[in-house]
């Protein structure tokens, strides 16, 4: 029940969820009063939904440690127990980041063989979405964690983007074998060994996330980062140059109401699907904005569904497998990171 607004979001979101999603069931944790004052305003979802009350919350700027020392019983707390109990296929939650992060680590654990989950985002392009692995999670990452990545990315694309055979590829300054530092280069020879079922391209190029030149991109946390907010920031500066030269005269107005449907197509492109998953746990968590309206939490919920009924984790367990066998091939020890 976190996020700016609360439950007046997650419950209206919850209803347009359900409406396309026949015969699903909602567990809603948090203040009981303030759940079914906003039930009361949504006819005929009472009978989908089951509350469980706590008044104990994680605030928005409290700390992950302090989450996990304190969080028991709060309702992010008891929304991802409920996924560990098997009571729940997935946890959706619009609140602090970090703190969710840290307690599903706590209760879920992470997959067999990987280390550190990656941040997901789905980048848009001319041709629909390119997921991108790691936006800023893991700041420094070794051969085996971007090898990891690949394998979870291609699993996150084929479950959420619908796409039987997701094509993959890693984030260099060049296409060339001989270009980039030894973890990207090393990360390249793992891939393209043939011992994983993927469908890897090889290196690729930041403008080919625009072209999706590839479904999966891989890239370390830091560098993804600086491209994540260098394009956010340059699509704030698009979309504030627009608004401005269409509403700089009187003829310019008339012509954005009368492009204006476009023009809301356009603006909603631009923006990345407002729901990022934590991959590689053992359960489905998925992380909505804190600022997310309650179509934009029906979206997280949509995606969390569609994670929960793909065969995502196993495929994840069955490469993370292969992946110990294949590091070990290249002279890598499977315990050990590279320096």
């Amino acid at each position: 029940m976190g996020g700016d607004q609360g439950p007046a979001v997650t419950v209206h979101g919850v209803a347009e969820a359900a409406r396309s999603l026949p015969g699903s069931c909602f567990l809603l944790h948090g203040d009981e009063a303030a759940l079914k004052l906003e039930l009361a305003k949504v006819a005929g979802l009472a009978d989908r939904v089951e509350i469980r009350h706590t008044d104990k919350v994680v605030a928005m700027d409290e700390k992950p440690a302090t989450a996990m020392r304190r969080g028991k019983g709060s309702s992010m707390w008891n929304a991802v127990e409920a996924v560990k109990s098997g009571e729940a296929m997935a946890a959706i939650s619009c609140g602090n980041t970090g703190a969710l992060m840290a307690i599903s680590k706590l209760i879920l654990r992470m997959c067999v063989e990987v280390d550190r989950p990656p941040l997901v985002v789905s980048w848009p392009g001319s041709r629909g979405y390119t997921t991108m692995l790691d936006a800023g999670a893991n700041i420094d990452c070794s051969a085996q964690q971007l090898v990891e990545f690949a394998i979870m990315g291609e699993a996150f694309h084929r479950a959420a983007h619908g796409v039987a055979r997701p094509t993959v590829g890693l984030l260099n300054v060049g296409s060339e074998d001989m270009k980039g530092h030894e973890e990207v280069r090393l990360a390249h020879t793992i891939l393209k060994s043939g011992q994983f079922d993927l469908d890897y391209r090889g290196f690729v190029e930041g403008d080919d996330l625009s072209q999706n030149t590839v479904d999966v991109a891989v890239i370390d946390g830091f560098t993804g980062n600086i491209m994540l907010k260098a394009a956010e920031g340059t699509a704030r500066y698009v979309g504030a140059e627009l608004r401005a030269a269409l509403t700089s005269s009187l003829i310019t107005k008339v012509g954005a109401l009368i492009a204006r449907k476009g023009l809301l197509a356009f603006r909603e492109k631009l923006n990345p699907p407002p729901a990022a998953p934590l991959l590689g746990l053992n359960g489905v968590v998925v992380k909505s904005h804190g600022g997310a309206t309650a179509h934009h939490f029906a979206d997280a919920i949509r995606m969390a569904a569609d994670l929960a009924r793909s065969d995502f984790a196993a495929e994840v367990e069955r490469n993370m497998t292969r992946l110990t066998a294949a590091v070990g091939d290249h002279g890598l020890p499977a315990d050990e990171e590279p320096s």
